[in-house]
């Protein structure tokens, strides 16, 4: 019974101070297991409340001299119930349970061991060996968790940094997209506000384009004009004059006839030659009849709408209409004129009135080139502007040539680019032969190329494509 009694005295009956320092060592580890911004704030009283009574009992036992074992034995096991409320009530924190479970079982064995010993029970007595074993690995398993548990909150430490970190990097991610996205609202405002300004640039230029393009078309229209005087001024010169002289005739018909005795021979003479002139009045009326009415053809055909063409008589036309449109302005001016038409030469689907305007601009280039280089008097020069039709495969060819001051190597690249010129300011506006390039590549499917040389002569090209319907 002796052996007996020190074993539970030895496993149970620890001393006051041993017992007093197991509140204050419980508390430290809690403590410092919990020290958590999150966790400790909630059992802070809880871990406060393991060493107070220990401090005050203890401290009152040594005092007063009375010990009770039975009060070291009811506050060890409060230390351990403590405990355990504390980590099952911050299960969710890992090493919190981590804890828990290492202490479940050392809480257990002092617990079965209090009940034995309370209730006298010595049947157990001969497995107090497997008692003693199990209170060792109680302990180990005990500081093993508690390492553990040491180890996961060193973890969930490092994890929670990181996540900081994180955090604060995605705030200032988010702090920098502000930023970007304020920049970026007043790149965007600023880009709005240069657009608008290009937008209203764009349309003041495409208002000029469209004022240079009508001064150009003005231009066209008043050679047009000048050409048309010049050539319904012939017939009706020789209407005036037959005129004139068909008001002489008819004076003298009537004074002759107021003689007593009229000469027969006389009368007969004169009213032959009053029909001879009414004849060429009536000749040259037709004529100037019949400028008009192509001019108002070729203005009626100017809608766009394509009709079946005589490219040789378009272009004979507009020959003699050019010609005649400078020598309207300048008397002195005469040049010699050569067309080559080709005999037999189909039909092509155009719109005269644009194919008009290009042979005008073409031909009206011609003249001022031979105007130019005749004006500088060269010896011996002989102004001379050729006008040649021909058919090639499926295109038809109108190629129109110089022999006047002829185009710089480098303005040849650059003879088709809008508003540029080789003519001096106020003399051009630079669109004539873009205008006319598009004419023909764009509206008619064709080509209108250029050769020259300076001082030698200048020959532009026209190919309309072309595919005879009896093929």
């Amino acid at each position: 019974m002796e052996h007996d009694e020190v074993y539970w005295r030895t496993h149970f009956d620890w001393p006051l101070l041993s017992v007093a320092t197991l509140g204050f060592v419980a508390a430290s580890v809690l403590r410092s297991l919990l020290n958590n911004p999150r966790q400790l704030p909630q059992v802070r009283a809880w871990l406060l409340g393991l060493w107070v009574p220990a401090v005050l009992g203890f401290g009152g036992s040594a005092a007063f001299g009375y010990v009770n074992k039975w009060f070291a034995v009811l506050y060890t096991l409060f230390v351990l119930g403590v405990c355990a409320a504390v980590l099952l009530r911050l299960r969710r924190y890992r090493p919190a349970a981590t804890a828990l479970w290492g202490l479940t079982p050392l809480a257990l064995h002092y617990t079965i061991g209090l009940v034995l010993r309370a209730r006298d029970l010595q049947f157990v007595l001969p497995y107090r060996d497997y008692f003693r074993m199990w209170s060792k690995f109680n302990l180990l398993w005990l500081g093993g968790m508690l390492v553990l548990a040491f180890v996961q909150k060193k973890n969930l430490r490092q994890e929670q940094e990181r996540l900081a970190e994180a955090e604060q990097l995605r705030q200032q991610v988010a702090a920098r997209n502000v930023a970007l996205e304020h920049l970026v609202d007043e790149r965007m405002a600023a880009l709005t506000q240069q657009a608008d300004a290009l937008q209203a640039a764009l349309r003041e230029l495409r208002a000029t384009q469209q004022q240079l393009i009508q001064s150009e078309k003005m231009a066209s229209l008043g050679e047009l004009t000048a050409g048309i005087a010049h050539e319904i001024q012939n017939p009706l010169n020789f209407v005036n004059n037959f005129a004139d002289v068909s008001a002489e005739l008819v004076a003298e018909l009537e004074a002759e006839q107021t003689h007593p005795t009229p000469d027969a021979a006389l009368e007969a003479e004169l009213l032959n030659d009053l029909r001879h002139n009414l004849h060429k009045i009536n000749l040259h009326g037709q004529r100037a009849a019949s400028i008009v009415r192509g001019m108002l053809q070729h203005s009626r055909a100017s809608t766009g709408e394509r009709q079946p063409t005589n490219l040789n008589a378009l272009a004979d036309e507009y020959l003699r209409l050019a010609y005649h449109g400078l020598r309207a302005r300048d008397k002195s001016f005469n040049a010699t004129l050569k067309t080559d038409f080709a005999p037999i030469l189909p039909l092509v689907s155009a719109v005269p009135g644009d194919l008009g305007r290009v042979l005008l601009n073409l031909l009206t280039n011609a003249f001022y080139a031979v105007q130019q280089r005749q004006q500088a008097g060269e010896a011996g020069y002989a102004p001379t502007v050729a006008v040649a039709t021909r058919r090639d495969g499926d295109e038809v060819e109108v190629s129109i040539r110089d022999n006047g001051t002829g185009i710089p190597e480098a303005a040849r690249a650059k003879i088709f680019q809008p508003f540029f010129t080789t003519k001096p300011t106020g003399e051009g506006t630079g669109l004539g032969l873009s205008l006319a390039h598009d004419i023909v590549v764009q509206g008619h499917g064709g080509t209108l190329t250029v050769a020259s040389q300076e001082g030698e002569f200048t020959e532009f090209v026209v190919r309309l494509p072309f595919r005879d319907s009896t093929e």
